[in-house]
């Protein structure tokens, strides 16, 4: 049942052509007038040999309009994230949905003591192996940070793990320019040949710049090396509404759109044409209370929006959705996680990433809400495919066939569509009530968690013997979890 391979149909548009001029002229204003601060003299040397217009005293860079079009016009509108198999390559930019999970993280649920406990280097093996399996989660992102590593190692084993235990295309943020070298040179041994890799790439890096635009020189040294390397990135703003962006929907996205707008053109001048997505992890606050609600059903619709705002450029999208403030694999979770998921896939975003395993606003991932998320992202992924109309679909010949008062369970059409008409889940309860009570009343976190045990029990390593061997005696800060 591989829906998500089918073309996204767009159903939700939270702004009209009107609202999306107005908040695009307004970042491009934000951009001319207030301009972006950039913390490094050598990139302002670069932006301003590029065009820009340099503050060198006020570290201020500020875009013109024509300026501002003619290098986001050097970005790519589609790309591939490669997988390693083949099997699973996101293909930007064609108008389909992928989902992935959120990272770097600081603790994991246990489900069977509903307590809480820092996440370890075994998680980032294990939520890798899950993610493999799991067939609506598309790629893999660094999901928790490995308490158990000395920081000079934490990219390197990070990224060696994540690579052990999925094949497909692999995310992830890294603190410092080392780190992404290290990860360099890994995936280039594991490729063949930095050509190779060139190719291919089949990992990519996170970076952010910091709401109210600004960017730093550590981001901004991560970003070039990635650029000249052909790894591809997203620079992606996290502006708050209410603490880091305005509290006004409109103001913090059009803060947003400005500080993404920024990303891409930065990118772009430190290597025209690299791989660069549109990067939008906006969210808001609880201003009553000032907590943290990346479960808001505004987030939802701020994200939905930006994917509007990025179609305006032709630049495929990191979205974000599928975020609860519930603790626990929930009601709450479910109908937060399920209303933003769809919401921002029905908006057509290119990449949906949070979208699984994350619990306690963004803080915290449960192994079962990894599960559970997939089956969730399934029947978000079922619904934009669509209702395939065709003569075989409208099936008037076996109407005609079984006509009045008959039934269609062993026809052949049946058959023939079972298993391409319809999700079928494997955690949600189907069955009638006596039988559920003969099986032991289950739900879907106890299906949840006896499905982790089986995914973690069976799963093997994707690197072969030969292969790890090479990149042990290549990396011996490498540790096992």
């Amino acid at each position: 049942m591989n829906f998500n391979k089918g073309t996204s149909l767009p159903f939700y548009r939270p702004l009209n052509s009107v609202d999306i001029d107005r908040i695009d002229q307004t970042a491009r204003r934000i951009l001319e007038h207030v301009g972006f601060k950039i913390l490094d003299e050598f990139f302002l040397d670069l932006l301003d040999q590029a065009g820009a217009k340099v503050d060198h005293n006020g570290q201020r860079v500020r875009f013109s309009g024509e300026w501002l079009d003619r290098v986001l016009a050097e970005a790519p509108a589609r790309f591939t994230l490669c997988s390693r198999d083949g099997r699973n390559d996101i293909h930007v930019g064609e108008g389909r949905v992928y989902f992935t999970n959120g990272g770097r993280v600081f603790r994991a649920l246990d489900v069977n003591t509903g307590s809480y406990r820092l996440t370890a280097l075994k998680d980032v093996a294990n939520t890798a192996a899950l993610v493999n399996q799991l067939e609506y989660i598309n790629f893999y992102i660094i999901a928790c940070q490995a308490h158990d590593l000395e920081p000079e190692n934490y990219h390197l084993n990070d990224f060696y793990h994540a690579f052990n235990q999925t094949s497909k295309h692999v995310m992830g943020g890294c603190d410092h320019l080392e780190g992404a070298k290290q990860v360099w040179d890994l995936a280039k041994l594991i490729a063949g040949d930095e050509e190779k890799l060139r190719e291919r790439p089949f990992f990519s890096v996170i970076t952010n710049p910091i709401s109210p635009l600004t960017i730093e020189s550590n981001t901004l040294n991560i970003l070039h090396f990635c650029c000249t390397h052909g790894i591809p990135v997203t620079c992606a703003p996290a502006p708050i509404s209410g603490a880091t962006a305005p509290a006004t929907l409109a103001g913090a996205l059009s803060q947003m759109h400005a500080e993404a707008l920024a990303g891409v053109a930065i990118s772009q001048t430190l290597a025209a044409g690299s791989k660069v997505l549109y990067g939008a992890v906006l969210t808001a606050m609880d201003l009553r209370t000032m907590d943290f609600t990346m479960g808001s059903v505004e987030m939802a619709m701020m994200n939905a929006a930006a994917v509007q705002l990025a179609k305006r450029y032709n630049l495929p999208i990191y979205a974000s959705a599928g975020v609860t403030e519930s603790k626990r694999p929930d009601v709450q979770a479910g109908s937060e996680k399920s209303l933003s998921n769809l919401m921002v896939a029905m908006a057509g975003g290119d990449c949906i990433h949070l979208a699984a395993g994350m619990l306690d606003s963004g803080n915290s991932i449960s192994y079962e809400q990894y599960v559970i998320d997939n089956e969730i992202i399934g029947m978000v992924q079922r619904i934009l495919a669509g209702i395939s109309v065709t003569e075989e679909t409208l099936g008037l010949s076996v109407i005609e066939k079984v006509g009045p008062g008959g039934n269609y369970v062993m026809e052949d059409h049946t058959i023939d569509h079972m298993m391409k008409e319809f999700f079928y889940p494997d955690l949600c309860e189907r069955h009638l009530f006596d039988i559920w009570e003969q099986h032991g009343r289950p739900n879907m976190l106890s299906r949840a968690t006896a499905m982790v045990e089986k995914i973690l029990d069976d799963h093997e390593s994707c690197l072969d013997l030969h292969l790890n061997s090479k990149i042990r005696s290549a990396f011996p800060g490498i540790l096992d979890p």
